[in-house]
C-alpha cells in the first residue's frame, strides 16, 4: 500500500473542519500546531485574530520574499462521497483553501529547516471570502514589521490539469463591489392589489433593468459583470408582500468601470423608487476587493523560470472576472498570483469540487524551487 503524502493527509484533515472567515479557530489552531511542531531556529510567529504570520528567517535577511495563503471556507453544504468530507453541518472547503494551506505547510516546512539567504514570511490569511481578510491583516498592521518586497501567492483551478500553471502579467481578476438592496413598500391581501404596493413587483424589475446596463451601458469590449445571488420576499401564497431584499455582486477589471457600474445601478434604484412609489435602502460595497493585477517584472520572472522547468506546463490564462483580495494586497506590493491546476469535473464553489491531490506535492515541489531562487538573491 503505497504511504500517502503528508501534506496530502494535511489536506485532508483540513477538509474535516471548514469555517467562515474570522471563525476559523480550529483551523488556527492547527495550523499554529503544525508550524510549532517545526525547528524553531528560524522562525518567528505572529498571530492576530485567526491570522498567522511567520518569518524564517535568512542568512542576510537583506530582502523578504511574501507567499500568502487563505485559510477559510465557504457556506456550502458539501455534497462528495470522500471518506474526508466535512464534518461541519453547511461548511465546505469548495474553493480550495485547504489544497492552499497544505502546500504553504509544505513550503514552511522545507524553508524551516533550509532557509535561504533573505527572509521569507508566509501569511495564512483569514476571511478572504466574506470579510477581505487581506485588507484586515495589511490595515491592522500585521506585517509591518515583516513587510514583503514582493508577495506571490496561488490557487486552485479545477479546469486545469495537474502539472499545469496558469498566469498572465496585468489584470488576471477583477475587482468587486457587493449589492445588498432592501424593499419597503405596502403590504397587503392578494385580492386587493390596488390597496397595497407589491415589492416582489418592484425587486423584480429592479433586478431586470439591472441586466440592461452591461449589454446597453458598457462597451462591449470592456469587461462587466452584474449578478444577483439572493431574492427574499414574502410570508404566503395570498399576501402581497412590502418587503423584498437582495444579494449581488458587480465584478469589473479597473476602478474606473467600478464607479461607471455603481452609477448605473443607484440611478436604476431611483428609477424603481420613483416607479413603484417604495423606498430603496441600497448598499454598494467595494472594500479591498481590487482588481488582482499582477506586477509585469515580477510575473515575467516567474513565468520565464517556470518555463525552463519540464514538469510545468506554463500556459498565459485570460483574465477572469473572479474576486480575490489578493489583489489589495498586490495593491501595495508588487508581485504574481497564479492559477495551479487540479483538475476537478467540478467548479470552484461547486458541493461537489474535489481538486486532484496530486497537485500538491507538485506545487510545493515546483514553487520551492521558485522561491529557492527569489531567496538567493
Amino acid at each position: 500500500m503505497t504511504e500517502l503524502n503528508p501534506f496530502v493527509a494535511i489536506r485532508r484533515e483540513l477538509h474535516l473542519i471548514p469555517e467562515i472567515g474570522l471563525e476559523e479557530y480550529k483551523t488556527h489552531d492547527y495550523l499554529l500546531n503544525k508550524i510549532n511542531a517545526l525547528p524553531q531556529e528560524h522562525l518567528e510567529i505572529k498571530t492576530w485574530k485567526t491570522a498567522i504570520v511567520v518569518r524564517v528567517k535568512g542568512s542576510e535577511g537583506e530582502k523578504t520574499i511574501g507567499w500568502r495563503t487563505d485559510i477559510d471556507g465557504l457556506p456550502v453544504s458539501e455534497e462528495t462521497d470522500l471518506p474526508f468530507k466535512s464534518t461541519h453541518e453547511g461548511r465546505m472547503h469548495a474553493c480550495g483553501h485547504d489544497m492552499h494551506m497544505s502546500i504553504a505547510l509544505g513550503l514552511l516546512t522545507h524553508f524551516s529547516q533550509h532557509p535561504g539567504k533573505n527572509d521569507l514570511v508566509i501569511l495564512f490569511q483569514p476571511a478572504e471570502e466574506n470579510e477581505c481578510g487581506g485588507k484586515l491583516v495589511y490595515d491592522h498592521g500585521l506585517l509591518d514589521e515583516w513587510m514583503p518586497q514582493e508577495f506571490y501567492a496561488l490557487h486552485v483551478q479545477p479546469e486545469l490539469p495537474v502539472g499545469t500553471i496558469g498566469t498572465r502579467a496585468g489584470t488576471l481578476f477583477a475587482g468587486t463591489c457587493r449589492i445588498k438592496a432592501d424593499f419597503t413598500g405596502k403590504s397587503g391581501h392578494a385580492a386587493y392589489p390596488h390597496e397595497s404596493n407589491d415589492m416582489i413587483v418592484a425587486a423584480s424589475q429592479f433586478v431586470s433593468q439591472l441586466q440592461t446596463i452591461v449589454s446597453r451601458s458598457v462597451n462591449p469590449v470592456e469587461g462587466a459583470v452584474i449578478t444577483i445571488g439572493t431574492f427574499n420576499a414574502g410570508t404566503t401564497e395570498n399576501i402581497i408582500s412590502g418587503n423584498a431584499s437582495l444579494t449581488g455582486t458587480i465584478r469589473t477589471l479597473t476602478p474606473e468601470m467600478s464607479e461607471h457600474m455603481i452609477e448605473r445601478v443607484q440611478q436604476v434604484a431611483a428609477g424603481i423608487e420613483a416607479s413603484y412609489q417604495c423606498k430603496i435602502e441600497l448598499s454598494l460595497v467595494q472594500g479591498g476587493y481590487l482588481p488582482v493585477v499582477n506586477a509585469e517584472k515580477e510575473t515575467t520572472e516567474f513565468i520565464e523560470f517556470m518555463n525552463h522547468h519540464s514538469a510545468v506546463d506554463l500556459v498565459i490564462s485570460p483574465t477572469a472576472m473572479i474576486g480575490e483580495d489578493f489583489g489589495y494586497l498586490l495593491n501595495k506590493v508588487p508581485g504574481t498570483m497564479f492559477w495551479l491546476g487540479v483538475d476537478s469535473p467540478y467548479g470552484l464553489h461547486h458541493p461537489k469540487m474535489s481538486p486532484k491531490e496530486e497537485a500538491i506535492p507538485f506545487a510545493i515541489q515546483q514553487v520551492g524551487a521558485f522561491l529557492e531562487m527569489k531567496l538567493a538573491k
